[in-house]
């Protein structure tokens, strides 16, 4: 039987002490936020504290905090958020850090503790540009190798910086200036006279 999430988020603390920065349970779901100089330590020890057992890493993502809030955010800008999975105690844990530098955000990679982290530190890599320190194959993975930017970056244009398309005289895919006229969209309403009258 799975621990209430108020008695994980114990042993969490138990286990982690004065590592754990902030916890929150919203929606059964237990969300802690680490120090970026903790990163690898804390991950170790979710995976082996025995009462813990976090084995299996679900997914991790990159977050880009400057639009957050309408742009009264006033922490770090970037941020690295982890979702752990417990097989043995079927529980689940969500660990968040963020990047200390936010000109060129970085982080120690997670693949000696956990190896599935592969292809989502380098989806991170790709479209927010967080580095991972220590990864083995740190290369972009969605977008093209001559891609400029991180689309997933609040600041990236979104139209892009160049379009790419084949060109049948040079036999061959090239780059140009995009071409697309940037617009506001704004939704068509239409309302009858007398709606919601009695």
């Amino acid at each position: 039987m799975p621990l209430t999430p108020e008695v994980l988020l114990d042993r969490v603390n138990e286990a982690l002490g004065d590592k754990v920065l902030t916890s929150k349970i919203a929606q059964e779901q237990i969300t802690i936020e680490v120090p970026v100089g903790d990163w690898l330590e804390v991950c170790a020890i979710l995976r082996d504290t025995h009462a813990l057992a976090f084995d299996l890493m679900i997914d991790l993502c990159g977050v880009d905090y400057s639009a957050y809030k309408d742009g009264a955010w006033e922490g770090q800008r970037f941020a690295v958020v982890l979702n752990l999975l417990s097989i043995k105690r079927n529980h689940r844990l969500r660990v968040r850090t963020f990047c200390a530098d936010d000109e060129l955000p970085i982080l120690p990679s997670l693949m000696e503790i956990w190896p599935a982290v592969n292809w989502f530190e380098r989806e991170a890599f790709d479209l927010f540009g967080i580095v991972f320190d220590g990864h083995p194959d740190l290369r972009r993975i969605l977008t093209d190798y001559g891609f400029i930017g991180h689309p997933f970056r609040k600041d990236f244009p979104i139209s892009g910086h160049v379009e790419m398309r084949y060109d049948p005289e040079l036999k061959r895919v090239v780059y140009q200036p995009v071409s697309i006229e940037p617009r506001v969209v704004t939704p068509r309403i239409v309302r009858e006279d007398n709606y919601g009258a009695a």
